[in-house]
């Protein structure tokens, strides 16, 4: 098997051919230097070297669960300039400001720096590459296919430092947390579009006033659909979505998709009906009160043929290996546009994993079971979702997130 230093003088030499002025020079020489000649960084030994490994810095619920962080900023990203020592050097840098600044958890600053489709073209590696261009996945939606630099993706439990994060980063802030901003992203990208979004009860309520959100949502709803989703079981845990060997291991691949959300009509159903349509007909509301865990039997095809109704998480838990699911879930509600709507962020090890879960999740083979049962009517929640658009990343080891494969 080729070295890894084989294989970055490989890559110099066909991206010097791809015309990135100044870029093989670079990769030759992080053959020999991969971290561009900076020091170790000083929190190597108190941060996870996955970025992705969020759970030890969560907060858990009295059942067990890990709580997301309440609120998140997603900025999505394109290069200014060809990869150099310099480039990574900021990039780098700027990355460890918000790590001086923040501590690692929910009440600091949770982030991940992943990198996109256009990059790798940009080096020439796409084809090689853990992630592709997105595609339809879906016979119901026509997403727009987007492909980006780069995504930073920012989460804590204070709303006032993720805008702190992002001037320091993009804009002129001089400090973040009483650290000095010398490096920052945007002298390396400029930002192509944000995301923003939160999650926890009493949050969706005080978004009553977004298109598709109906007024009388309750109070302690933790998402729009009033249901609490990190149930334990229903999530893959840090080791099953880290990629295990290659050029590309201890990183993952990233999906995320923006879902408009019409849910008048979902909070018109008896609520009876609602746990039927995101659970189950083996459930009752007073069942899945609460966030304690909750068993699927495998027999949604029965309850297609007896009920002509069959639930969300009933589809999507057919999408396991070892009894475990496929994708860490990092979604959010977002009322970005003014209307409702998930920003649906997860990583997985492969993005085959991820076509896999949305392919049960559309439960096509169902429909032959009841005709009541269409491609989004008495189909789960595919009834009130729609796709507006999907894009792909790769997120690599923190000590090897400045220009990966560079």
């Amino acid at each position: 098997m080729p070295s890894r230093r084989a294989l970055l003088y490989r890559l110099a030499t066909l991206t010097g051919a791809a015309g990135l002025s100044g870029c093989s020079n670079f990769l030759a020489r992080r053959a020999e230097s991969p971290t561009a000649d900076l020091p170790p960084n000083p929190h190597a030994g108190d941060l996870p070297q996955r970025q992705f490994a969020w759970n030890d810095g969560l907060r858990t619920d009295s059942d067990g669960n890990s709580l997301s962080p309440e609120h998140f900023r997603l900025l999505l990203l394109n290069l200014d300039t060809d990869p150099s020592e310099e480039a990574a050097r900021t990039v780098e840098l700027a990355m460890r400001t918000l790590e001086d600044a923040f501590e690692f958890r929910s009440d600091g600053l949770l982030h991940m720096l992943g990198w996109g489709t256009a990059y790798f073209e940009r080096l020439g590696r796409l084809g090689d590459s853990p992630i592709r261009h997105p595609t339809v996945v879906s016979r119901t939606d026509d997403p727009e296919l987007l492909s980006y630099d780069a995504i930073l993706v920012l989460a804590s439990d204070v709303p006032s430092q993720l805008e702190a994060a992002e001037s320091a980063m993009f804009g002129t802030r001089s400090s973040l947390g009483g650290v000095t901003v010398e490096q920052r992203l945007g002298d390396a990208f400029t930002l192509a579009d944000r995301r923003t979004g939160f999650l926890g009860e009493g949050l969706p309520a005080q978004h009553a006033n977004a298109e598709g959100v109906p007024n009388d949502i309750p109070d302690d709803a933790p998402n729009f659909t009033g249901f609490f989703s990190g149930r334990t079981g229903t999530q893959a845990s840090e080791e099953r979505v880290t990629i295990s060997d290659g050029r590309y291991a201890g990183g993952t691949t990233m999906h995320l998709s923006h879902l408009r959300e019409s849910l008048d009509n979902w909070w018109a159903m008896p609520e009876a009906d609602r746990v039927t349509q995101m659970f189950s007909s083996e459930f009752s509301p007073e069942d899945v009160a609460g966030n304690g865990p909750i068993d699927f039997a495998d027999a949604v095809t029965e309850h297609a043929q007896e009920t002509g109704r069959v639930g969300h998480w009933e589809k999507v838990a057919r999408a396991r290996k070892d009894d475990e699911p496929l994708l860490l879930r990092r979604d959010f509600n977002s009322v970005d546009g003014g209307h409702a709507a998930v920003q649906f962020l997860s990583v997985q090890r492969t993005l085959d994993d991820f076509v896999e879960t949305r392919d049960a999740m559309n439960g096509w083979w169902l429909q032959d079971e009841h005709p009541d049962i269409q491609d989004e009517r008495h189909n789960g929640i595919l009834e009130f979702i729609e796709v507006l658009s999907r894009a792909n990343f790769y997120v690599p080891p923190r000590d090897r997130r400045a220009f990966p494969d560079a």
